[in-house]
């Protein structure tokens, strides 16, 4: 008969490897296993120096919890999902890092990923993320139609919206006022003489480049301003298509003398087309942008909170997840002017 292989000396039996066991941490504590488990799941009924021993154990020890069996007993994998457009923009960033924060506050992993504004590829993102067995997502809208993730919603995925609201089912969402914030933001242009002010945003299928054509339009009805065709602009925010467009609206008889920009990327190439010119054009920007407030004149911004955003947003998926969630609600987070004086500059002529 083959001979049974020995353990290596010091070995206790209660080992997978090398990697110290709840039993092994007992016997060291001198406590009994219901008690390192107490103290490692975060449990009541533990006396602050047996908690103590326990802990000097674990560090001792190098133990490490293994989540296998929890996971298998409460039927969730501590994970959840974020699809989002863009990591590399600053306020997805800061989005991404809130919510980072609210999941490693419950103890869940988060996992993400980039659609570049592209519908298939959200799709593709959010039913892998699915297919892994996240206990939750939450999704920055690139498609319009949302009705793919219904099988995965009424199988027990929390599910939250975000910066952009879902089309086509009912889900939770958290925005920005995007539409209060654009009308904010192009009246305080008109409050400073403006009446020829040029819009340049992202593509119109864009839930939120469309709400703040709409702040636009509705700022300028409000203050009796007609809004001629040449003073609007939607599209790709790539910096030659930007840069086309506000040259357009610089140009001819009768240019504008103020532009709001819809986004932080539109607002970067904006900036350098008016560095390039001798005679001031004001500007407004939807969404702040590093180094803002350095430049001369500094730049006055409609500002979101992107953490409160993700932070929102995490933390109603969590309450899905606990079961105080019932009902779908649209929670809209507000915007705040920050006057630095670009928005301040009268009209040249």
């Amino acid at each position: 008969m083959p001979e049974t292989p020995r353990r290596p000396a010091g070995s206790s039996g209660t080992r997978y490897g090398n990697r110290p066991t709840m039993k092994d941490v007992a016997a060291r504590a001198g406590v009994g296993l219901k008690t390192v488990s107490r103290v490692v799941n975060d449990e009541p009924g533990v006396t602050p120096e047996t908690e103590r021993r326990v802990q000097e154990a674990i560090d001792a020890l190098g133990f490490r919890r293994n989540d296998s069996a929890r996971v298998l007993r409460k039927g969730r994998t501590a994970s959840i999902g974020l699809v989002l457009e863009d990591l590399a923009d600053p306020f997805y960033g800061m989005l991404s890092r809130a919510v980072e924060e609210v999941a490693r506050a419950h103890g869940a992993l988060l996992i993400n990923g980039s659609s570049a504004e592209d519908p298939e590829r959200e799709q593709e993102l959010a039913l892998a993320l699915c297919a892994r067995r996240v206990d939750g997502l939450l999704v920055i809208p690139a498609g319009d139609d949302h009705r793919y993730l219904e099988p995965e919603i009424r199988a027990g995925v929390a599910t939250v919206f975000v910066d952009r609201p879902a089309c086509r089912i009912e889900a939770d969402c958290v925005l920005s006022d995007n539409f209060g914030g654009a009308r904010e933001g192009v009246a305080h242009l008109v409050a400073h003489g403006h009446r020829r002010i040029g819009f340049i945003g992202d593509m119109p299928r864009i839930h939120t480049a469309a709400e703040r054509l709409r702040g636009y339009r509705t700022a300028m009805r409000e203050a009796g301003i007609a809004v001629a065709d040449a003073w609007t602009s939607l599209g790709v925010t790539e910096p030659g298509r930007v840069r086309r467009a506000a040259q357009e609206m610089l140009s001819g008889p009768e240019p504008v003398t103020a532009i709001f920009s819809g986004n932080n990327r539109v607002t970067v190439t904006v900036i350098r087309v008016l560095a390039e010119r001798e005679r001031p054009v004001a500007l407004v920007a939807f969404d702040d942008l590093e180094l803002a407030d350095l430049l001369q004149p500094g730049v006055t911004v409609v500002a979101q909170d992107a953490a409160a955003i993700g932070r929102t947003a995490a933390e109603r998926l969590f309450r899905q997840l606990d079961g105080t969630l019932v009902a779908p609600e649209r929670v809209v987070l507000p915007t705040r002017l920050v006057a630095r004086g670009s928005g301040e500059t009268p009209p040249a002529d």
